[in-house]
């Protein structure tokens, strides 16, 4: 399975602290916050990532990431030239997809909670259809919100509804099939002028090919694309590194426990931040998986 971080956009709401460098660089807490959205995909087994940004900041994403050799995984770039919504991200992938399933990540979105990396690991084993992840929310109809029947099943989705008929929300993590290029050329503009996701998660609806994984209590899911919300995150993260000892969304330490490096090679690493915290912690951890 491929995957593809969606790291595009103006970033304007994070603006003047966005004006010089893609908002998905900014800092939440100790890490770049395209550090979480990699996270999430490496632990779903995913070795080969697309990273799509702005002509502006490709190379400050290529200067932090590299190739990706160094956690043993496989970084590659795209332009996406403006931000003509979330679902033209599979046009721009379609040479690095090719013929395999890929899940996309927005790259402004951080999930924590317990289990799931097992649920991940899980999703990440479909090859059919498409998989998405539900959470209720206060205020649905900011998002793209799906409706269940008395059993569970998704009976529809609707994009930022006047009235929504659930308060599940469409995270920014969504899984496709092989297929998802085909559908995603078929769409049409949306008044926005963007090629809207919930209108490719809806043929898959249709089809009956689409998994709601709800996320429920204990799960968070946090959306940075504010000045409130990146400093709520960035609490969120303090406080769970500060009361576990555990360092959330180190993609080297990761990229370690999924099998990718060694220990040796962690430790290796570890001495490029030997100056912080978060050197320290990597040399620490590298002793102990």
């Amino acid at each position: 399975m491929k995957g593809i971080v969606l790291a595009a956009g103006n970033g304007s709401r994070l603006y003047p602290a966005s004006l010089p460098i893609s908002k998905i660089l900014l800092p939440v807490y100790d890490k770049p916050m395209i550090y979480y959205p990699i996270t999430t995909l490496l632990l779903a087994g995913i070795k080969d990532i697309l990273i799509i940004t702005s002509k502006r900041d490709i190379d400050n994403f290529k200067e932090l990431l590299g190739d990706g050799s160094e956690i043993g995984v496989k970084f590659s770039y795209a332009i996406q030239e403006k931000p003509r919504g979330i679902a033209e991200s599979f046009l721009i992938a379609e040479d690095f997809i090719k013929n395999e399933p890929v899940a996309l990540i927005l790259g402004d979105n951080i999930f924590h909670g317990f289990g799931f990396s097992s649920m991940l690991k899980t999703v990440g084993k479909r090859t059919q259809g498409a998989t998405v992840f539900g959470y209720l929310v206060n205020d649905p109809e900011r998002f793209g919100v799906v409706e269940f029947d008395k059993n569970n099943k998704a009976i529809s989705i609707e994009e930022k509804p006047e009235n929504p008929k659930s308060n599940y929300a469409v995270t920014g993590l969504y899984f496709y099939d092989n297929h998802v290029v085909e559908y995603a050329k078929t769409l049409k503009p949306s008044k926005r002028g963007e090629l809207e996701i919930t209108d490719l998660n809806k043929i898959y609806l249709e089809k009956n090919e689409l998994t709601v994984e709800i996320l429920g209590r204990g799960f968070a899911w946090l959306d940075t694309g504010t000045f409130e919300s990146l400093l709520q995150a960035a609490n969120f993260i303090q406080s769970m590194e500060i009361n576990t000892g555990m360092k959330i969304a180190s993609i080297e330490e990761v990229a370690c426990r999924m099998g990718f490096i060694s220990k040796e090679k962690l430790l290796e690493i570890s001495k490029r931040y030997k100056q912080n915290g978060y050197g320290k912690y990597l040399e620490k951890i590298s002793k102990t998986i």
